[in-house]
């Protein structure tokens, strides 16, 4: 869902999330938020979907976008914008060989994905990124309604920015992970749970899991619903996990015993104080996952 969003990566980035928008922009430097700030948004303006409309209440996330835009934007109106989860479906694909040519290649991914969504693909936005592996190739592919993207995009339009790139907030986080090694990475919100196991820069394993209980999830219930997938990861590259990084639950310290006691592998943050530099200000960071992992190198 990005464009160039390698070569040419906005220096903003803005998170939608149901409870509220969080904004950034890095410095040249691309290591540290020079500033960040966050606009509240009232319950059931956003409601995140597959296949039903995600804005409830567009008249208040537009304000709201703007405000948290505006006290951090430069002259520069392009941001990469970060869209909840549980709007987005992301799922790995593995294929023996794909057409060079990319209309040929996107026919057959569609084709893969056809009975895999609970809507028709033919409606879907979607982007992948090719991966080269001992079988073939992989793809890390996501895919959503054109309608759902559209409506975020014309928010963020109407606040007077550019949304040139979108991206899930997983898929966001990653980019401030490291993963020269075996690395776990959860990132959990109102709704989902996400997984992601990385190895050598390269995803192995993504899952997207509905959360029940919220923020408030316990550790060991964390540690419980991560289980499955450690297991899945270790058979399947008979290795284990070396480092695990967590987002988006205010004590990792918390879940850091459970989560331990099934790999033997260090829990920390995924997002780091040094990384907002000053401008982190009363965002506590662990809400911070998706904008810091869009704008910053994980290095």
């Amino acid at each position: 869902m990005s464009r160039n969003y390698h070569s040419a990566r906005p220096k903003l980035a803005c998170e939608i999330a149901p409870d509220r928008v969080i904004a950034a922009r890095a410095s040249d430097s691309g290591q540290v938020l020079e500033l960040c700030s966050t606009s509240e948004l009232p319950a059931g303006c956003v409601l995140p979907d597959l296949t039903e409309s995600n804005l409830l209440e567009p008249k208040m996330l537009v304000p709201a976008l703007r405000e948290a835009l505006g006290s951090v934007a430069s002259r520069s109106r392009d941001v990469i914008a970060v869209l909840p989860d549980a709007a987005v479906r992301v799922v790995l694909l593995d294929f023996e060989t794909l057409p060079d040519n990319r209309q040929e290649a996107e026919g057959v991914v569609r084709f893969r994905l056809r009975k895999s969504l609970p809507f028709d693909v033919d409606k879907a936005k979607l982007s992948y990124q090719a991966q080269t592996t001992a079988a073939g190739v992989r793809l890390v592919a996501a895919v959503a309604l054109n309608s759902v993207i559209k409506d975020y995009e014309a928010a963020f339009l109407e606040a007077g920015f550019s949304p040139g790139v979108v991206l899930p907030s997983m898929l966001a986080a990653l980019g401030g992970a490291p993963a020269h090694r075996p690395t776990l990475v959860v990132k959990v919100d109102a709704q989902t749970t996400s997984i992601a196991i990385l190895d050598a820069e390269q995803l192995l394993l993504f899952r997207t899991l509905e959360n029940t209980r919220g923020l408030l999830i316990s550790g060991e219930q964390l540690a419980e619903d991560v289980y499955p997938s450690i297991v899945f990861f270790q058979d399947t590259y008979t290795t284990s996990i070396q480092q695990i990084f967590v987002a988006g639950i205010s004590d990792v310290s918390a879940a850091a015993p459970a989560l331990h006691s099934q790999t033997g592998a260090e829990v920390t943050e995924l997002v780091r104080a040094s990384q907002l530099g000053l401008g982190g200000g009363s965002i506590p960071k662990w809400r911070m996952a998706g904008v810091v992992g869009a704008l910053l190198s994980a290095n």
